[in-house]
Order: structure tokens, then sequence, then C-alpha cells
């Protein structure tokens, strides 16, 4: 039972980026799923969540408009799509679902 993320990279600031997390030895169905981050000075933040239940989403204010999650339940696969990315969003950035967390993949914006 794991979650797989992927996708960070570096990128200027303005880029784009397309996180994924996969889902093994259980399915996404009925599950709320997050990502948060955790910046260079450690401080953690959510980012975003949906709800596989009805589809609802969360988005925190520094990443409203800019960030979209999303779900391919035929992948086991959860999306954050990040656009007009800007150095503070660099972090590492984490999938959860439930107590279960991912190993963390790196975004880093250059300015």
């Amino acid at each position: 039972v794991q979650l797989q993320a992927s996708g960070g990279g570096l990128v200027q600031s303005g880029g784009s980026l397309r996180l994924s997390c996969t889902a093994s030895g259980f399915t996404l169905d009925l599950n709320a799923i997050g990502w948060f981050r955790q910046g260079p000075e450690k401080k953690r933040e959510g980012v975003s969540c949906i709800s596989n239940t009805d589809g609802s989403t969360y988005y925190s204010d520094s990443v409203k408009g800019r960030f979209t999650i999303s779900i391919n339940n035929a992948k086991n696969t959860v999306y954050l799509q990040m656009d007009s990315l800007k150095p503070e969003d660099t972090g590492v950035y984490y999938c959860t679902v439930g107590s279960l967390t991912g190993q963390g993949t790196q975004v880093t914006v250059s300015s």
C-alpha cells in the first residue's frame, strides 16, 4: 500500500508542471486525496484536496486560480496541474490519503 508522487522538476517563473500521485495496493474510491508542500524553511502548507465522493475541491489562497487538482480513477491517479508558477511555490510536494503519505517530489521555481 503506497502512494507514488512524480512530475516535479526545475522550471522558470511563469512555467507549468503537472504532478502525479498514483496509488498502489488500494483504490482511491470514496477517498479524499490531498497535496501539501514543505518549503525551504520547512513550513508545511496544505495546497489542495479533492473528494472522490462528490468531486468537491479545495485550494489554498496562495495557489487558487493557478493550480488544478483532478482524479483519473481508471489510472488510480491524482494530478496537480500547476500553472503560472512562482518562486514561492518551491518545495517538496507530497500527496496524502488518510494517514498515508507519498515520498514527495521536488518542485523548484527559479526567478
